[in-house]
């Protein structure tokens, strides 16, 4: 069993390096979408720091009292720096981490639902287009990236991070995509990088929200170094000291620091194979059915845990979830993005459903099933889908979510004449 995971790994994890090794045409500019006005304050700049050294910067997510979650200053800030650096000769590599116990906990859902309950679409539209085109432009980057993820990295904090070239995993590190939980889809990315990983493995972690540990994104490809926490101080101490673009030459030094780690027996990539069995399933109905034949079968405790995950969850978000995740698996990461901004539209429109105002918030350390209007606005803990069931949730309702908000509504525009085709 392992030894077919691994094999798949093997396969697929240079795949999943969505920047390859190879480099474009070093006279290439990127053309920027429409930024904000330029006198963005002194305080939304703050949000994101930038640390220079001799031939190298790094961005550092800077707002720790709500775990480094992302506002659209920051993705307006994260995509003039990136692209700032990426055409000055005298850098030669990327580096971006978090300030406090979180490299990243996602996107600011609480600003974003305040935005909709406000009727400021325009505002939410810039949120999604600032964040989707900075995650194009990290994984279309002509230079190196270095992304420490130390502590969370759930949601948007994977879809700013692994899109990059490499990306070093910690004992602190919590990784998941928790957005079917909360009433909404695995976005900024994740309908490619999820897809992308061994087996069915993608569908699991999207439909069931659970986690990773650092061990287990090493393990499986999401992240391509790991190191304990306490050598990150050495790790940047070293990166600061070269004077290169070379990728082989900062992998060299990464791996000067990373550490061998092993499984806990306890983690699911030692159940991939019944992961396969149940996730390869056509429908969220199917899949469900599978985890239950599973569990009357053998009692098993992860089966029993698997399978109440996605009975807390939207059922509509579920279907939606599912869908994306596949089409993924045969789409680059440009057509996974503009679709995925297509999908977001949907969801805060309330057109179909207004699941994204039962979202179910996760303390960002321990994921929790309860609303974000439940949980953090209306205190009253229960989340009402809608539809609250799967067999409610139609065909057609699903097919909705993938199309634009009128025939007027522009799709996402990103800033590259040729897209690179990521496979």
């Amino acid at each position: 069993m392992m030894q077919r995971f691994k094999a798949a790994l093997l396969q697929r994890r240079n795949n999943l390096h969505i920047h390859s090794l190879r480099f474009l045409n070093q006279h290439h500019t990127r053309n920027l979408c429409s930024l904000p006005d330029p006198a963005i304050t002194d305080e939304l700049d703050n949000q994101v720091l930038v640390e220079g050294k001799a031939w190298s910067r790094t961005a550092i997510l800077n707002r720790p009292s709500v775990l480094n979650c992302l506002s659209t200053a920051m993705g307006a800030r994260l995509q003039k720096l990136y692209t700032s650096w990426e055409n000055n000769p005298d850098i030669g590599f990327v580096a971006m981490k978090g300030s406090g116990r979180a490299f990243c906990a996602g996107g600011d859902i609480v600003t974003l639902y305040h935005m909709i309950n406000a009727g400021k679409m325009e505002d939410c539209k810039e949120f999604f287009r600032m964040l989707y085109t900075y995650i194009y432009i990290l994984g279309t980057y002509l230079k190196p990236h270095v992304a420490l993820l130390n502590g969370i990295t759930m949601g948007g904090g994977a879809g700013v991070s692994i899109p990059g070239m490499f990306r070093v995993a910690t004992d602190k590190t919590v990784f998941a995509t928790p957005e079917t939980l909360i009433g909404f889809h695995p976005d900024a990315g994740a309908s490619f990088f999820l897809s992308h990983l061994p087996g069915h493995l993608g569908e699991y972690l999207g439909l069931t929200g659970e986690k990773l540990n650092g061990a287990e994104m090493i393990s499986c490809g999401l992240a391509t170094h790991y190191a304990h926490s306490s050598k990150l101080a050495l790790i940047e101490e070293q990166l600061g000291r070269l004077d290169t673009d070379d990728p082989s030459v900062i992998e060299t030094s990464l791996e000067k620091y990373s550490d061998l780690v092993y499984l806990d027996n306890i983690s699911v990539l030692h159940r991939i194979e019944i992961l396969d069995k149940c996730f390869s399933h056509d429908t969220v109905e199917e899949i469900i059915d599978s985890l239950e034949s599973e569990t009357s079968k053998t009692n098993d405790a992860w089966c029993i845990s698997t399978l109440r995950r996605p009975k807390e969850a939207s059922p509509l978000g579920l279907k939606v979830s599912l869908k994306s995740i596949r089409e993924g698996r045969f789409q680059t990461l440009d057509q996974c993005l503009i679709r995925e901004y297509r999908m977001s539209l949907q969801g805060i429109s309330n057109q179909i459903s207004r699941d994204f105002c039962e979202l179910l918030i996760f303390f960002f350390s321990v994921l929790f099933p309860k609303g974000v209007r439940a949980r953090m606005v209306d205190k009253d803990l229960a989340p009402k889908w809608n539809p609250p069931r799967l067999k409610q949730a139609s065909k057609d309702m699903v097919e909705h979510y993938f199309s634009p908000l009128s025939k007027s509504e522009p799709d996402l525009e990103l800033p590259t004449e040729v897209p690179e085709a990521f496979t």
